[in-house]
């Protein structure tokens, strides 16, 4: 059952509201690395689920997608009760993969708790194969992505982690010896 493409989209996605709950603090009393995870998972709920890659998706058509590589920035606490929001930027798409990034905001203050970049693959659910998007779902991608070619890349796309070294960090700081 084919679902017809959306008019358009908002650029970013932008998620509900969500909240930051007490059972989420560990013991340096601000939100577990883990629960960052859990509001960006609610979000890519959210944003995919408008491209029709929502739980009927898997239900009625036996497919998905799958987290397959994920990069994530964390920037600055939240504690309990702190209300955010998640930003969604579809990078780019192919057959059967989704590129996406994704900032959770302060809901109020609107700063950047974290970010993450995200690699997706669609997966046919009976045979636990990755298999390429149908038809609708890539047009749908297609017209997200059109949507949100319009942002800025952001700048920490396709990061590494690594200890540079002192040349590098004089070089970047803008000083020579």
């Amino acid at each position: 059952m084919e679902k017809r493409t959306p008019v358009f989209f908002f650029a970013p996605f932008v998620s509900s509201t969500m909240r930051v709950e007490p059972a989420w603090i560990d013991y340096n009393g601000h939100m577990n690395m883990a629960y960052y995870h859990v509001l960006f998972d609610r979000a890519v709920d959210e944003g995919f689920g408008l491209i029709g890659l929502g739980r009927e998706y898997v239900e009625e058509r036996k497919a998905s997608f799958f987290a397959a590589e994920v990069h994530t920035l964390y920037k600055r606490e939240l504690k309990a009760r702190d209300q955010v929001r998640v930003t969604l930027q579809l990078i780019d798409y192919d057959e059967k993969r989704i590129h996406y990034y994704m900032e959770i905001r302060h809901a109020a203050e609107g700063w950047v708790a974290a970010s993450m970049e995200g690699m997706s693959l669609h997966v046919d659910m009976e045979t636990r194969k990755v298999s390429p998007f149908p038809d609708d779902i890539a047009a749908n991608l297609a017209v997200m992505k059109a949507a949100h070619t319009r942002l800025a890349r952001p700048q920490s796309l396709g990061s590494t982690i690594g200890i540079p070294s002192k040349a590098e960090t004089m070089l970047v700081a803008g000083t020579r010896h």
